[in-house]
């Protein structure tokens, strides 16, 4: 039987080991933010889907290890995997603005400076 407690800690595991916050975890497996959030706090119960989609999109991880604790994560057999990043979830858009093309990029550093790009 799957104990929900030891599931929410392999789940956190997976955070820390991909270096990803829970919103960008369920943008990631393709759920709802606070699917996550009921999750993680104990609230709810994971569904089969909800543990299909991990699996789905991190299929590194061994349902064996995910579901019961059996085995390793990340398992020593496997080389060293990237972790996914936010930017690798996300499916690259194009927006225009009122009229027409964006004028400026700006992005901002976790260390409080920024870059702006803009076409010349």
């Amino acid at each position: 039987m799957l104990d929900s407690a030891s599931f929410i800690k392999r789940t956190k595991a997976l955070l820390e080991y991909y270096n990803l916050s829970a919103a960008a975890f369920a943008d990631a497996i393709h759920v709802q933010r606070s699917s996550i959030s009921h999750l993680l706090s104990g609230r709810n119960k994971p569904s089969l889907e909800f543990v299909m989609k991990i699996h789905e999109a991190f299929p590194e991880v061994a349902l064996p290890w995910l579901l019961y604790g059996k085995g390793t994560f990340p398992t020593s057999s496997q080389e060293q995997i990237e972790p996914h990043t936010a930017a690798q979830t996300l499916a690259p858009t194009t927006q225009a603005n009122e009229k027409g093309l964006i004028d400026r990029i700006i992005i901002f550093y976790k260390d409080g400076t920024f870059k702006t790009y803009s076409e010349k």
